[in-house]
């Protein structure tokens, strides 16, 4: 999979078309749960395109601190349902972290995970903070990925 960061005003329409179509494709239709899916963080976010050949197939939204968390931030995480299960989403998950350790050095990163998902992100250093909440009726975790792991005494 070829992956590519560009902020928003960097993309091409076709690529804006293309995130836009797995995104509802994922979040709106595969979920079932209508909701205002492009919103005004895009345009204030890198978008990190995960392609096979021409395809798009995966793709994530990295948020500059104090866009929706006082630090970076990651979200709109989608992988084609054709592509799962051949660690397409931990493939895209480890170079979106790359580019955050790039883009806002020593700083955590936040997220609001999917409950379901919450192996598959400890599994990549974050860690649950709080309850479970509803997010567009979706059970959501808050979780940190932090910038320095802290050293066991």
């Amino acid at each position: 999979m070829r992956l590519i960061n560009k902020y928003f005003q960097e993309l091409t329409v076709n690529e804006l078309h293309a995130l836009y179509a797995l995104r509802c494709k994922v979040f709106v239709v595969e979920q079932n749960c209508p909701y205002q899916e492009v919103d005004e963080k895009d345009t204030k976010a890198y978008h990190v395109m995960g392609f096979e050949g021409s395809e798009l197939v995966a793709c994530a939204r990295i948020l500059s601190p104090g866009v929706s968390y006082q630090e970076p931030s990651i979200g709109r995480v989608a992988v084609d349902f054709r592509q799962r299960g051949t660690e397409k989403g931990k493939q895209l998950m480890q170079y979106v972290l790359m580019e955050i350790k790039r883009l806002f050095p020593n700083q955590d990163t936040v997220i609001s995970a999917q409950e379901y998902l919450l192996n598959f992100y400890r599994q990549l250093g974050f860690v649950a903070e709080g309850d479970v909440y509803l997010e567009d009726n979706i059970p959501h975790v808050q979780m940190r990925r932090l910038a320095k792991p802290m050293s066991s005494q």
